[in-house]
């Protein structure tokens, strides 16, 4: 009995050794973090227009403190991204939208 002890305790460590990487993970669902794909909304949707006229689209990519959200939270295009800025720009100048949050209608 002792000596099948001792055979076993000796090829543990063989196995060890052998097998030095790192033991690989079971793939589980459960654990994975699939990431949304990004895209842009003008993109995906051609009739969506941007205009300067329309102060309830460009009040999305506005924050609370009346900043031009940037495209990478927006997930806009560069080229919408352009135009959006453009147009609160626009939109600002004509009085549709405050520059700050103490410009109130």
């Amino acid at each position: 009995m002792s000596e099948e002890n001792t055979a076993t305790k000796e090829a543990a460590p063989a196995k060890a050794e052998a097998g030095s990487e790192r033991p690989q993970r079971r793939a589980s669902s459960r654990g994975k973090f699939v990431r949304r794909r990004k895209f842009c909304k003008f993109c995906a949707d051609k009739s969506l227009k941007i205009d300067h006229k329309d102060p309830a689209l460009l009040s999305q990519f506005v924050s609370e403190r009346y900043k031009i959200i940037p495209s990478r939270v927006t997930n806009t295009c560069a080229k919408h991204q352009r135009q959006l800025t453009t147009a609160i720009k626009r939109a600002r100048i004509l009085a549709l939208l405050a520059f700050t949050p103490l410009h109130h209608k």
